[in-house]
């Protein structure tokens, strides 16, 4: 049997970043040879963990991504609460399920960062408040963002980690 080859210890190859939500998942998608990061798409939750991760998959075949790389949503003090758990109880399933690699990274603060790089929420036509479909289209837009993020994240620190193995 083939040992799976680790696309950041050979330093190519594509990984998706996740963003879960509790109604949806942002998605990105990163080269690791590049060290680029992009928001991708942004889907419903699916019923059960099977369903999201048949779509991811899907998704990750599409792609040519051996990878994901889930945001857990540590504290502020980087402690895991129950969101943590139950993201960290959520990608080990679906990276079972899958087949894919998981890489778990730091996600604090993701969603105000992508909401400062994306700028405010539009008004709505006659200037009073975004509709309920604009406003869901801003979060979907907040979360493809915020997966990109995390991902970016990532691949600058395994960039960081690599350089640290080669000079130290």
């Amino acid at each position: 049997m083939a040992v799976p080859v680790d696309p950041f210890a050979a330093g190519k190859g594509r990984v998706l970043g996740i963003d879960l939500g509790a109604r949806r998942i942002g998605i990105a998608v990163g080269d690791i040879e590049t060290h680029t990061a992009s928001p991708f798409a942004t889907l419903s939750r699916g019923k059960t963990i099977a369903d999201d991760a048949a779509v991811l998959s899907r998704l990750a075949a599409e792609q040519g991504a051996a990878v994901l790389v889930v945001g857990l949503p540590l504290n502020m003090d980087g402690s895991e609460g129950p969101q943590a758990t139950l993201t960290r109880e959520w990608a080990e399933a679906v990276a079972a399920a899958t087949g894919l690699s998981l890489r778990l990274r730091d996600e604090r603060l993701t969603s105000e960062r992508a909401e400062h790089r994306i700028g405010p929420a539009g008004r709505g036509r006659s200037g009073g408040p975004p509709s309920p479909a604009r406003r869901d289209a801003y979060r979907a837009r907040v979360d493809r963002e915020a997966a990109a993020l995390i991902l970016q994240d990532d691949l600058d620190a395994a960039v960081n980690e690599k350089t640290e193995l080669i000079s130290g």
